[in-house]
């Protein structure tokens, strides 16, 4: 089973904030320039996780990851289209 998480971002260093962001875009359904929306397993949870936890400097970066309940209600202004969970991923 799958969760909706937002993960934001705020990365000093603009070649590790581009190694995060790649990494991000393989699991994400949307979002935006350091926000993304990836409905993710607990392995995959786990994982990228760890993996995060090797790419950022803690000292210097910071990464929030917001789980969504799944009975809210999700709010779109503007040309934002709410999350969905896709049937299927391409990571590659």
């Amino acid at each position: 089973m799958r969760t909706l998480f937002i993960i934001a971002y705020d990365i000093t260093d603009e070649r590790r904030l581009a190694q995060i962001r790649y990494f991000l875009k393989g699991y994400s359904t949307g979002g935006q320039r350091s926000v993304y929306e990836c409905y993710l397993t607990k392995e995959e949870l786990k994982f990228i996780i760890s993996k995060l936890k090797r790419m950022i400097f803690p000292y210097e970066d910071r990464v929030h990851i917001f789980r969504v309940d799944g009975r809210s209600r999700v709010i779109t202004l503007g040309i934002a289209v709410p999350p969905s969970d896709p049937s299927y991923f391409y990571i590659g």
